[in-house]
């Protein structure tokens, strides 16, 4: 550590972050107990994410089954959560990634870059469980959860000062690059493989962000993670059977990184690799995308009021909203919204099912089948919504000892009255005391979706003992099997 990015390093001749990257995910030991209890909180939460996506969203299941011609149930394989499918590692890796990300209720971190560090899960967890079953070397879920702490700090970390949505790139980058470190470790790769596999995830083609903004806003955000998650397993193993790596993919003078895609900029890491970023991660309690959490928190408050003075979402004449910078960039839509990652992008509409609805916006709200998409109610209150940016929301939103993710409201109704609510931190957010026991709620609801209720109490008491560290990833990954999927395969299309 404590390489300039544009460096290299004479022990490995790579470039210094490649080599700052690995000798992270090689020599850090994490000491914090909030990291790693709530490692385990991460862990919970996106799995029962990956369930909620594979039960509620039809384009879910339809994508991450087996391979046209596959089996669908390998002894060695990958388990889907919450199904009866155990597939090939890569398969399995993208369809962990993608079911832990699809709906958009998994975790967050923010920064210049807005990203989501529980995406590196698809990659971790299956390989801890395809190794555990293959090799007669279990890896134990204190490895896992140590691999998702080193995961969370190199994605948050690049995060917190490197804009790639400003040069047009998607913030997975970031996934493919820490979880193909982490993987590449977890293999029991040579240092100098892991270098090599590192590089080569900085030098893949890398996804364009127009798949997140309109008018080309669709389902390739949903399974982005879980696509970013199967080549990092793949570059792991490629590295693994010999292939050399590329030293200075970064900072080669016109083809490198930094030259050819990040405009001769190099990377700025504001602080050394720990883990912070997991002692720090916000939560999706609520099913809304993170820079519009707290707006939603605001228009519930108001919503109330409104319901007290005897006033009707139809009376409203304006709503002002001032919001962060990235709030302007990512969730900031006018105009028709044609599918569902459309609208769980859009503030305006997720602050006007709200008024309507009297209360949370959930997962269904978004869906093409739900009313809530069609209302004309919900359309011209869209209408209505103008938003703004507040430089000091902005501020504080980037500020490290402040991280606020705020949203403030201003209703004006046609009778002249104003009722306005401001939210700094959303539930889910650290500083909020009450974060941890929602996020084991929500995994519970999230849980029970497809597994009996015994089941589920099992993996919570068994995640919240003491000797959870000690298990096999493939015992705990068994946990989330189902024997039967009557019904479910000829909707899947398998």
């Amino acid at each position: 550590m404590g390489l300039k990015s544009g460096e290299n390093n004479a022990a490995y001749d790579y470039d210094g972050i490649i080599v700052q990257i690995v000798d992270y995910v090689y020599t850090f030991e994490p000491t914090s107990s909030a990291a790693w209890s709530r490692a385990k909180v991460a862990l919970l939460d996106a799995l029962g994410c990956a369930i909620e996506s594979f039960h509620s969203s039809a384009e879910c299941r339809h994508l991450v089954g087996p391979t046209l011609g596959s089996p669908r149930w390998l002894p060695d394989g990958v388990t889907l959560p919450g199904t009866a499918y155990r597939l090939d590692l890569l398969k399995g890796a993208f369809g962990v990634g993608s079911m832990i990300r699809y709906l958009d209720h998994n975790d967050a971190y923010p920064g210049a870059e807005w990203g989501h560090p529980s995406d590196n899960l698809g990659a971790i967890i299956t390989a801890a469980e395809v190794i555990s079953r293959s090799t007669g070397k279990p890896i134990l879920m204190k490895t896992v959860l140590q691999g998702l702490i080193k995961a969370y700090e190199i994605q948050g970390c690049f995060q917190i000062k490197n804009a790639f949505n400003r040069i047009g790139l998607d913030h997975v980058i970031l996934v493919k690059v820490a979880s193909t470190a982490v993987v590449s470790w977890m293999l029991g790769l040579e240092k100098e493989q892991a270098l090599s596999a590192v590089s080569h995830a900085w030098v893949d083609g890398h996804p364009l962000r127009v798949y997140r903004q309109a008018p080309n806003t669709g389902p390739r955000k949903g399974w982005a993670a879980g696509d970013a998650c199967l080549r990092a397993v793949q570059l792991a193993l490629a590295a693994r059977s010999g292939q050399p790596g590329m030293k200075t993919a970064l900072t080669a003078p016109k083809w490198g990184f930094y030259d050819a895609l990040f405009k001769s900029a190099s990377f700025e890491l504001p602080r050394p690799f720990g883990s912070w970023v997991m002692e720090n991660v916000l939560f999706k309690v609520n099913t809304a995308e993170g820079h519009g959490m707290t707006a939603i928190e605001a228009a519930l408050e108001i919503s109330e009021a409104l319901r007290n003075s005897n006033r009707k979402p139809e009376d409203i004449a304006s709503i002002a909203v001032r919001t962060q910078e990235a709030g302007m960039i990512i969730i900031n839509k006018a105009g028709p919204l044609h599918n569902a990652a459309d609208r769980d992008h859009c503030l305006r509409y997720m602050v006007a099912v709200v008024f309507f609805k009297g209360s949370q916006i959930d997962t269904e709200d978004y869906q093409n089948a739900s009313p809530w998409a069609r209302d004309p109610r919900v359309a011209a209150l869209r209408e209505k919504i103008a938003m703004a940016e507040d430089a000091q929301f902005t501020a504080d939103y980037h500020d490290p000892d402040v991280r606020s993710v705020t949203n403030a409201l201003c209703v004006e109704m046609s009778d002249g009255a104003q009722f306005e609510a401001l939210v700094e931190y959303p539930l889910g957010h650290v500083r909020r005391r009450e974060t941890t026991e929602e996020v084991y709620k929500k995994a519970r609801r999230n849980m029970a979706l497809r597994l009996p209720k015994q089941q589920v109490g099992r993996i919570l008491e068994t995640v919240q003992g003491g000797a959870f560290g000690e298990m096999p990833a493939s015992e705990f990954m068994d946990m989330y099997a189902i024997e039967e999927m009557e019904g479910w395969n000829d909707r899947n299309g398998h």
